[in-house]
């Protein structure tokens, strides 16, 4: 277990220097820089000597390979680099926003789960009824809702329509997460309803639920104690990806709701051409799939100890 954790972190250096470096060379082909958008916005006309003199300050002037394996120095020391808008440190920019991304990420984890997996199960049990056509049904008319559309009618029925909840964050509040969650959440849960369904009917074809019907085992022991238990195997594996993504940031929902998360930085910073915080991204994004990806495979493993992690056969 020991080897296989330290190769899967192993594999993360390849994967952040590829990645880094391709997101590096994109920005730079970007056509403009830091120092023209933050004059831009500011309105402010000036000579190109204050231009040269600014991108000579922040290092702007080198050859690309050079910013980047300065760049990739400083990440091997722990230093991210200072944001060319703002002038404060990567770190601590990042450290301010991931709370509201956790608290964003946990909470639609969550009430996907507690939405999603009783839903899917009553969909397969009721396979072909009337609960079940319904469930599907609403779970393929969100799934077709991009997530601003979901959010763009939340925002009018629960803020403008019923003054429930304010239309943009004001913080991190219960009031404010209680849209961007909901966003999230239905969006999800409109695919999982489908993925749990689809896991349960799979195993209840098994022959130990027919077994266990045969026996006169009462159909909520069996499907508690044996089917939820081995379905929640692909259910975990799907949970992982989207666990990332949230992670990540969700940029669309954030900027909308102006929740102050890792994924509103991301969009900011890309319009402002600011690189070390593009480029703390891309590192924040790679660790937390490579992460969630182990910590999945472990949870697999826990779930059935069948599962040898890099070991093929029996």
């Amino acid at each position: 277990m020991k080897k296989y954790i330290l190769r899967r972190l192993l594999q993360l250096l390849p994967v952040l220097a590829g990645i880094t470096f391709l997101s590096f060379a994109l920005m730079h082909l970007a056509g403009s820089d830091a120092v023209e958008e933050m004059y831009a916005n500011a309105g402010a006309a000036v000579s190109q000597e204050v231009l040269d003199a600014a991108k000579e300050k922040l290092g702007l002037d080198r050859p690309f390979l050079a910013q980047y394996v300065s760049w990739l120095g400083g990440l091997l020391r722990g230093d991210l680099g200072v944001s060319f808008v703002s002038g404060r440190s990567v770190s601590a920019t990042l450290l301010d926003k991931l709370p509201a991304t956790l608290l964003l990420a946990g909470a639609s984890l969550l009430l996907t789960v507690v939405i999603s997996v009783p839903l899917g199960i009553l969909a397969a049990v009721r396979q072909g009824g009337a609960a079940d056509r319904l469930l599907r049904g609403l779970s393929f008319a969100l799934s077709s809702m991009p997530n601003f559309l979901t959010a763009l009618l939340l925002m009018h029925f629960l803020s403008i329509r019923l003054g429930l909840l304010p239309v943009v964050s004001s913080g991190l509040t219960v009031e404010s997460a209680v849209m961007p969650v909901l966003t999230l959440a239905l969006a999800m849960s409109a695919k999982y309803v489908r993925y749990v369904r689809t896991a349960v009917l799979e195993e209840l074809g098994r022959d130990y639920v027919t077994g266990a019907r045969a026996r006169g085992v009462r159909r909520r022991v069996w499907l508690r104690s044996s089917v939820l238990r081995c379905s929640l195997l692909s259910i975990v594996a799907m949970l992982s990806v989207s666990a990332g993504s949230l992670l990540g940031g969700t940029a669309v929902v954030e900027s909308i709701f102006m929740w102050d998360g890792v994924g509103k930085m991301a969009v900011d910073a890309i319009a402002m051409r600011d690189y070390p915080v593009v480029q703390a991204y891309v590192v924040w994004m790679a660790l937390i799939y490579v992460l969630i990806s182990l910590v999945s495979d472990l949870l697999c493993r826990a779930l059935d100890p069948r599962i040898r992690l890099g070991v093929s056969g029996e």
